[in-house]
């Protein structure tokens, strides 16, 4: 009962946000933030349902979903494991950190004429583009939570003649947990925002593209309807990582919010 409640208030707020967006648009609201060119909700839910009668909205979104499954399960495998090589052995941490630090700085859209010349088709360039996106959150992230796993959880299970391995499986990587789904979670919210610089740039498919172009030939509706589109994306997308990584939460406690 009490999340029917927080999920109806949430709801709310979605539809309070569709009004203001409405009355803005209607009455051409023009403080600062200008609204006189901007479509109403209704005009974009016209241009939603066009789209959707066709097929090449829905192959955008197809390229975009691939890209990211590809770039962000490389992402997950690689961080993960050069997290942990990092948190565990301070060698490999002096080895890896600075090549984690100097290339983290640099944003997405910097990448494009590197991926470009670099990789042999526009596919692998935008997928490059957006693993490294997705990769900085999770290997930082990864580190962190083992560098916080309890010292006295490790001594304890070497005692008891656990070996390395053992404490690795049983010790390191459930106490990190919590830190590497934090990790996964930032990771896909960058790997859309990487992806999308990619596609609107070199792409010729995908979403962003979708956007850019619709820009370039004055669709306003389109232009929302692609941002929309994003968001809901990347919102389902981090959900599910979530939903997917609960079960590896359940000893966790839930923590002190009323």
């Amino acid at each position: 009962m009490e999340k029917g409640k927080r999920y109806l208030v949430r709801s709310a707020a979605l539809i309070m946000a569709v009004v203001l967006w409405h009355l803005a648009t209607t009455h051409e609201v023009d403080l600062y933030v200008n609204f006189v060119h901007v479509p109403g909700p209704l005009q974009v839910g016209q241009a939603f349902l066009q789209e959707l009668a066709g097929s090449e909205f829905y192959l955008h979104i197809a390229y975009s979903l691939e890209r990211i499954a590809i770039a962000y399960g490389l992402a997950v495998v690689l961080g993960v494991v050069l997290g942990v090589m990092m948190g565990r052995s301070k060698w490999a941490e002096d080895i890896i950190l600075p090549y984690i630090e100097l290339l983290r700085p640099i944003p997405a859209v910097a990448w494009i004429p590197l991926a470009i010349l670099m990789l042999p088709t526009e596919q692998s360039s935008i997928v490059f583009i957006t693993f490294l996106g997705a990769l900085f959150p999770v290997v930082l992230n990864t580190v962190h939570g083992v560098e916080q796993t309890s010292g006295v959880l490790v001594r304890a299970a070497r005692c008891l003649g656990a070996s390395n391995t053992s404490i690795l499986w049983h010790v390191i990587i459930p106490g990190a947990m919590p830190s590497i789904v934090t990790g996964l979670a930032v990771g896909m919210g960058v790997a859309w925002f990487s992806l999308l610089a990619g596609e609107i740039i070199s792409g010729q498919y995908g979403i962003g593209y979708f956007t850019w172009t619709s820009y370039t030939l004055i669709q306003y509706p389109q232009i929302i309807i692609g941002m929309l589109t994003i968001g809901l994306l990347g919102t389902l997308s981090t959900l599910l990582v979530r939903k997917a990584c609960s079960p590896l939460l359940r000893w966790q406690p839930t923590g002190g919010r009323v």
